[in-house]
């Protein structure tokens, strides 16, 4: 019997892993709250929204007995409601007590801090100058503190000169915590420049998360000709990682499994960068290390720019 034909050697690639990177405080705080919840009160448990902007996390709940819903008129009555990761409305958890439901909020803590100051901005009489994306759920959480009116959204600079507003108004800004560091320094430099009284926040909005994240890729992405982000396209921190890379010109691919990667990506490339958004877990991280190794020979090293040590606590309700 002639002996098989060995198989052709794979190609080498350098992979770079990029640290921090995967969930933050917020988000594995998140998670523990629906999962506590559901060994506390039994299935099923209703969260409004999803959890966090992950799939494969959300899809991980589900299977555990969390139902996820878009409003509170779909949750029945006498069962536990939990309010996701990004914040909502003031008017939410009202409509919850008024229907006399248990709630939980996982709002990220450092979400809550952003609403907090809002509301003290308002009441010492400022309009606020909120720097964010339309539509997106920690923007309609953070509007949601405020009577209408009260805010202005800016996603531009351009936007900042379309304010209609006099040079000598009483303003503040603030921003969404999950935006790039670079596009809203240049916007907040365009609202210093042409509102030079403006309040600024007491420290930075943009979460510690976001900014570690942003800076991890900004170390990696010169020595790669291709960055990996895992994350869902719904999840503002994934995008922006996916931007930072190509704004070092690399190409980036947001991916939200291992399954995503097209094998065609490869060609002609010896050095590959990965991380992963706030939402995304660990193992999807090694599911697409594996992937790699399926398809190349790897060799792969890790570059940590921070360390991050900070945890939340859990809701009274949940605490034994």
């Amino acid at each position: 019997m002639n002996a098989p034909f060995p198989s052709p050697a794979k190609p080498p690639l350098r992979l770079i892993i990029a640290a921090p990177r995967g969930f933050c405080a917020g988000v594995d705080r998140a998670i523990e709250i629906v999962e506590r919840a559901i060994e506390k009160y039994g299935p099923p448990v209703y969260v409004r929204h999803e959890i966090v902007h992950n799939r494969f996390v959300v899809d991980g709940l589900k299977a555990k007995g969390a139902i996820f819903v878009e409003e509170l008129d779909e949750v029945p009555d006498g069962v536990p409601v939990i309010f996701s990761a990004h914040g909502v409305p003031k008017s939410v958890p009202a409509a919850a007590t008024a229907r006399g439901l248990e709630w939980l909020d996982a709002t990220c803590p450092l979400v809550s801090k952003v609403h907090r100051q809002a509301e003290r901005q308002i009441g010492e009489g400022r309009h606020i100058l909120f720097i964010g994306h339309a539509g997106h759920p920690e923007v309609i959480g953070t509007f949601g503190q405020v009577p209408e009116g009260a805010m202005s959204l800016v996603e531009t600079v351009e936007d900042v000169a379309a304010l209609d507003l006099p040079a000598d108004a009483d303003l503040a800004y603030m921003s969404q915590t999950t935006l790039s560091v670079d596009d809203t320094a240049a916007i907040i430099a365009a609202i210093q420049a042409r509102y030079p009284h403006v309040s600024a926040p007491k420290a930075e909005d943009i979460c510690y998360a976001t900014s570690n994240r942003q800076a991890a890729v900004k170390k990696v992405a010169p020595e790669c000709q291709l960055m990996f982000v895992i994350g869902a396209p719904n999840s503002s921190n994934s995008l922006r990682l996916a931007e930072v890379a190509q704004r070092a010109g690399v190409c980036s691919q947001l991916i939200q499994r291992a399954s995503d990667i097209d094998p065609a990506w490869l060609e002609g490339v010896d050095t590959v960068g990965l991380t992963a958004g706030a939402s995304a877990p660990e193992s999807l991280v090694n599911e697409v290390v594996d992937r790699l190794k399926d398809l190349r020979e790897v060799t792969s090293e890790q570059i940590v720019t921070a360390t991050e040590t900070i945890s939340f606590k859990l809701p009274k309700q949940l605490i034994a």
